[in-house]
């Protein structure tokens, strides 16, 4: 398999549970500036032109990192990286896995965004963002992982997203359970792994 990224974009969830899920795979870094790999052109590997993209054995492409986060789950069940398929826990992580890339991934796209004045950037993150973070706060008071005590790659995703705070002028100090969340990821292997390989 190969797994499409840039350093410290959202491919960095797909390599964690592709670590946790213990497969054997080739990172290929993508040059966002120029859309171009060492194979050549992006746009021909995923015509979005945004990563993650994960390519198969088969020689099938996924791209949209919440989905590729539910094959990885999927294609490795012994591992339990999602819950059991129609389980009430299994949609209880759909529905986290929806709410970071819908509501958290997108809100941070803005943040990112040379399009928004400064002003704009920083009401947003007070009016919008900060209610996405006191969400998950609370949710994380008394739990070590989204589910509660178990890793999901919801974990893996939201971790990601987070990671973006401070290069965004996001101070998420005040926020202890995030705080807690933050390290406890950071040590585990996959996570140290996949930071080193994008050298982050």
């Amino acid at each position: 398999m190969k797994l499409y990224f840039a350093p410290g974009s959202c491919g960095l969830a797909s390599q964690i549970a592709l670590r946790e899920s213990e497969q054997k795979f080739e990172l290929i870094k993508v040059d966002f500036a120029t859309k171009t790999t060492v194979e050549g052109d992006y746009y021909k590997v995923a015509p979005k032109g945004y990563v993650p993209a994960l390519k198969l054995k088969s020689g099938d492409i996924l791209t949209e990192g919440a989905v590729i986060l539910q094959w990885i789950a999927d294609s490795n069940p012994e591992q339990k990286l999602l819950p059991e398929l129609g389980s009430r826990e299994r949609y209880r992580a759909l529905e986290w896995l929806n709410f970071v890339a819908s509501d958290l991934h997108k809100g941070m796209g803005v943040m990112f965004s040379p399009f928004v004045d400064g002003a704009s950037k920083a009401r947003f993150a007070e009016g919008n963002m900060s209610l996405h973070f006191e969400y998950i706060e609370k949710h994380l008071s008394n739990k070590d992982y989204i589910l509660g005590d178990k890793f999901s790659v919801a974990d893996a995703y939201l971790y990601n997203v987070l990671t973006w705070a401070p290069r965004v002028n996001i101070d998420l100090s005040k926020y202890t359970s995030i705080q807690k969340f933050m390290v406890r990821m950071e040590q585990r292997p996959s996570v140290r792994d996949a930071l080193a390989a994008e050298q982050l």
